[in-house]
Formats: structure tokens, sequence, C-alpha cells
């Protein structure tokens, strides 16, 4: 079973109250690769990158089992560059530059190698795009999730409203649930977005955990309360890759799959906060997170007598 990832690769310049960085490996698909190849083997990536994006950096990830076939590398321009400051509740952020780079110019293609796939995870792109990814596969996939954000829902919203027809499961956070529904309760904003084309929604709420939805059905997951968070970038793009990976380890999309999809998700976003960049997400093993998971169970697990 194998896993598309489609999204970007890049490098970051990273400031908290914590640290800063100058110059370190990220991207959405990055953050994906890393934690979706603990599960599922291979993952499939598409992307695009400079001459400047470390080889090193590619090596790391093949050796992970991460198919670079649908990277494209173009030889006299250099990769997305994103440079931001967290505030002190690092929950809100200041982005300071985005050089667009190479994404100015991708067009992603799905290599004929990438086509038996039955899980494909769209990050956050122009919705053009990601409906550019789907109209090439050849079969439809068994699970097509999405990424977005509230920039495309103010320049590009008939696309993302065509896209949300296309796909299966979309991934947003709060805010973006809110913009995009104008519904402030988020029981209500889920049921407009699901009657917009998705089967399941998930909205992130960062440290405040994450809502599944699926008609009727609503399962909540809290975050693991952790002692020191430096740096939140890419937690949004674990945590989509541990729930993907998840799902295409199991081949099993049901709803209640879904649920430990969601935990799994948490426990490697929690990871990658720990360090900067996808840092920790390198250095971590498979007891490693099924220790993490069991830190999640015995959060919200427990025994109660009705009086």
């Amino acid at each position: 079973m194998s896993l598309i990832v489609v999204g970007s690769m890049a490098f970051d310049a990273i400031e908290t109250p914590f640290g800063k960085v100058d110059k370190i490996v990220g991207g959405a698909a990055t953050y994906v690769a890393y934690a979706a190849a603990n599960f599922v083997k291979p993952v499939q990536q598409v992307s695009i990158v400079g001459y400047d994006f470390p080889t090193e950096e590619m090596e790391e990830l093949k050796g992970r089992g991460v198919q670079l076939e649908g990277v494209e590398i173009i030889p006299d321009k250099k990769s997305f560059f994103w440079s931001g400051r967290y505030h002190e509740d690092m929950n809100s952020r200041d982005t300071l530059i985005t050089d667009l780079n190479v994404l100015a110019d991708f067009n992603p293609k799905v290599p004929d190698s990438y086509q038996d796939s039955e899980f494909l995870m769209l990050g956050n792109l122009a919705p053009a795009v990601q409906i550019s990814v789907i109209k090439q596969m050849k079969k439809r996939p068994k699970l097509i999730a999405m990424d977005t954000m509230n920039f495309w829902m103010e320049i590009a919203l008939p696309e993302l409203q065509q896209l949300l027809t296309m796909v299966d499961v979309l991934m947003i956070n709060d805010a973006e649930a809110r913009q995009l529904t104008g519904q402030y309760s988020l029981v209500k904003a889920a049921k407009d977005i699901l009657t917009m084309g998705p089967k399941y929604l998930v909205i992130k709420k960062g440290e405040h955990g994450a809502l599944l939805f699926h008609g009727d059905s609503v399962f909540f997951a809290p975050a693991l309360p952790l002692e020191d968070v430096f740096d939140p970038t890419g937690a949004g793009d674990t945590f989509a890759g541990g729930f993907m990976g998840y799902l295409a380890k199991t081949k099993d999309v049901s709803f209640d799959n879904m649920k430990t999809a969601i935990i799994v998700g948490s426990a490697m976003a929690s990871f990658c906060v720990e360090k900067f960049g996808a840092t920790r997400l390198k250095e971590i093993n498979h007891q490693d997170i099924d220790a993490r998971i069991r830190q999640f169970k015995e959060l919200v697990n427990f025994d109660i007598e009705l009086v």
C-alpha cells in the first residue's frame, strides 16, 4: 500500500520565544512524508525544489521509504522559502518573508509508477493545482484528503468549492472552518462543510486538540500537554502525515478507524513541536511512537460510575 503526497519542499527561517533558526528544511510535503513513512511505504512524493535543496535531505527521505520520482528539480532557481515569527502564546505568528521561487511554477506531474496508489494527500496549494493532480489519477484513489488555508478562500473560492466536491477528507483549522462557512459554532460550520462535498472533516485546534466530523457523528481528540513547545511549524502537516499514514497502513477508511488515525496524527504532531523543523521527526522510532500513543490513550481513558 502506498500514499501519494503532493506539496511543498522548502526552507524555513523560524523565530519563537525559545530561539531561532535562519535556515532549516521545511515544507508541507516534507513534514507529511517524515510522519507517514513510519506507517506506510512507499510514500510517493510529488513536489518541486531548486538547485539549493540539500542532497543529503533527499537521501534521508529515500532511506525512509520515500520515492522522489515525482519531485522536480529546477537547476537555475531557488527552493521555496518562508520566514515567520511566533508570538508568546505560540498559536499566532507573523509571516516575515515568502519567496515562492520554484513554487511559483509548480505544475505537479503524477508519475506512472504512482498510479496504483489508493491514498492521496493534497498539501496546501492553489485549489486549481490540487484539482489537476486528482484529474491526473487514472483510477480514483480509495481516499483523497486535502489541506487548504484562508488565502485560497479569499482569492480562489470557486475553485476551492469545486475541489471540495472531489475529495473525501478536508483538514482545516478552526479559524478557516469559520471563515469558509460564516458560522462561529464549529458544529454548525462542520455541518455546512459536509454539505459541500467531503465525507469527513478534520478541524485542527492546535494545542486544544482536533475534531473529526462525519454525518451526525463527532469525535474529539485532545492535544498532549507538553512541557516544552519549541516550534509549531509543520505540526498540522505532521498530523496529516500520521493520520494518512495510519489509514494507508490499515487500509480501513471507516469512521471508527479514523478516530484512531486522529490519535496517531496527534501523537506525531506532538513530536514535531519539540524541536525546530523536522529535527525531532528524524530522531524518533516505533517504540517512541507507541509510547506516545499510549500516553494519549491514558489521557482520555477513564472509568466513571454514574450515581
